[in-house]
C-alpha cells in the first residue's frame, strides 16, 4: 500500500508541474518587417537611399598598384645608394599601392541638389632618404594618408577642399597616366566657388583658392579663377584665367576637344601666363610664359584604347639649375594602352619620353633626353 500511494502521489506531482509549465507556455515573437535598401537611379548606378532617409549615397573607390622604371616620365628611382658599398649607386624600381574611398552623398533640396563627396588615399609607397650631410640616398618604404577631395555642394555652389578650378574647368589634360610630364595647372587647394550650367551646353564658373605650399594666402586677398566653356556632340570648347593673389601674376588657358569620330578624341590645349615677379606662380606651373599639349584616344574595341600624349613648354631664362644654365625646352611624348581584363579591372602599360634643352651663360647648349616605363593594375568598384 505505501509503494502504491507513493507511486500515485509521484504521477500527481508530475502532472501538476506539467500543468503549470502549459500555463507559462513562452510566446515568440514574430519577427518585425525588414527594410531592405533602395536603389537610387537618380544619379546614376551605384547609389542607394540611407534606410530612413531621402539621401542617396555611393561608396566607391579603388585599389592600384604601380610600377616605374627608367629615368625618363615618372620612371624609377635613380643613383639610389648601394647599402654594402656607399661609393656605388644603382637605379631600380619605383612602385606604390594605394586603397582610395569615395563616398558620395546627395539629397534633393528646394535649393538644388545638395552633395558631400570625400576622397581618401591610403599609399605604401617606395622613396629615397637623402643625406645631403653624408651624401647618401638609401631606398626605403613609407606610408602615406592624404585627402584627395572633401567638399560640400549646394546648386551650383561649392566650398571644401578639391582641385583647382584652373585645372578641373578645362579637364586636365590627356588620358595617359603621366599627364603632366609639363605642368597645365595646380592640384590641391581649398575653394569656394559657384559653377552655372546652362541647358544648351554653355557653362561658366567662378572661384576663390587658398593656394598651397609657397603659394598659399599671406593676407585676406583671394586666388581667383574664371572660366567658361560650351559643349556639344562633336566636342567643346573652353577656357580659364586664373589670378595669384601672393606674386600678383596671371596665367590662362584654352582647349579644344573634338569626337572626331565614335572611336577617336582628340584635343588640344594652349596656356599662357606672366613671370614678372616669379618663374612660376600657382597658376603658372609650366616652365616660360606659354606651352601647348595635345593628344587623343583610339578605342580599338569595348575593352582596349590606345592613348598618346605630346607636350611642349619654351622655356624662360628666368629659370637656372644649380649650375646656372637655363631651361630653353621642354618636350614629352607619352603613349599607353588601356586594357580591361575584366569590368573593374584595367592593367596599363605606358611608354614615356621627355627631354629638356639647356644654355649656359655663354650661350652654349646641350640636350637630355630620358625614357622611362609605368605599369599600372587598378581595380575599380
Amino acid at each position: 500500500m505505501n509503494i502504491k500511494s507513493l507511486l500515485l502521489g509521484s504521477v500527481a506531482a508530475l502532472a501538476a508541474v506539467s500543468g503549470a509549465r502549459a500555463a507559462d507556455a513562452v510566446v515568440v515573437a514574430e519577427p518585425e518587417p525588414m527594410e531592405y535598401v533602395r536603389i537610387c537611379d537618380v544619379y546614376g548606378a551605384g547609389f542607394y537611399y540611407v534606410p530612413g532617409t531621402e539621401t542617396c549615397l555611393k561608396v566607391g573607390g579603388y585599389l592600384r598598384y604601380d610600377i616605374g622604371v627608367g629615368k625618363g616620365g615618372y620612371g624609377g628611382l635613380i643613383d639610389v645608394t648601394d647599402k654594402r658599398d656607399f661609393d656605388k649607386t644603382h637605379d631600380t624600381y619605383y612602385k606604390r599601392a594605394r586603397a582610395a574611398l569615395e563616398l558620395d552623398a546627395r539629397s534633393e533640396t528646394e535649393l538644388g541638389t545638395l552633395r558631400g563627396y570625400m576622397h581618401i588615399n591610403y599609399d605604401w609607397d617606395t622613396v629615397v632618404n637623402e643625406d645631403e650631410d653624408e651624401g647618401t640616398r638609401f631606398t626605403d618604404t613609407a606610408a602615406d594618408f592624404g585627402i584627395e577631395h572633401a567638399y560640400i555642394e549646394l546648386g551650383g555652389f561649392r566650398v571644401g577642399k578639391t582641385d583647382s578650378m584652373f585645372s578641373t574647368f578645362t579637364g586636365y589634360a590627356g588620358n595617359v597616366i603621366e599627364d603632366d610630364l609639363i605642368a597645365y595647372g595646380p592640384f590641391d587647394t581649398h575653394q569656394i566657388s559657384y559653377t552655372f550650367t546652362g541647358g544648351n551646353g554653355f557653362s561658366a564658373a567662378v572661384a576663390v583658392e587658398e593656394g598651397n605650399d609657397i603659394y598659399t594666402l599671406d593676407s585676406y586677398a583671394p586666388h581667383v579663377v574664371a572660366g567658361a566653356g560650351f559643349t556639344q556632340g562633336w566636342g567643346g570648347v573652353s577656357g580659364v584665367v586664373g589670378y595669384d593673389a601672393v606674386f600678383k601674376e596671371w596665367a590662362g588657358k584654352v582647349r579644344l576637344d573634338v569626337e572626331a569620330t565614335d572611336q577617336i578624341s582628340l584635343f588640344a590645349m594652349v596656356g599662357y601666363g606672366s613671370e614678372k615677379n616669379i618663374s612660376h606662380s600657382f597658376y603658372k606651373t609650366w616652365n616660360g610664359k606659354w606651352a601647348v599639349w595635345g593628344g587623343g584616344t583610339y578605342k580599338l574595341n569595348e575593352k582596349l584604347s590606345f592613348n598618346l600624349q605630346a607636350s611642349y613648354a619654351r622655356g624662360s631664362d628666368k629659370i637656372r639649375t644649380e649650375d646656372g644654365d637655363t631651361i630653353a625646352r621642354q618636350t614629352a611624348v607619352v603613349a599607353n594602352v588601356a586594357y580591361d581584363v575584366v569590368p573593374g579591372f584595367t592593367v596599363t602599360p605606358e611608354l614615356a619620353w621627355n627631354s629638356q634643352r639647356f644654355e649656359d651663360e655663354a650661350g652654349d647648349r646641350h640636350r637630355e633626353s630620358n625614357w622611362g616605363g609605368f605599369l599600372r593594375f587598378q581595380r575599380s568598384f
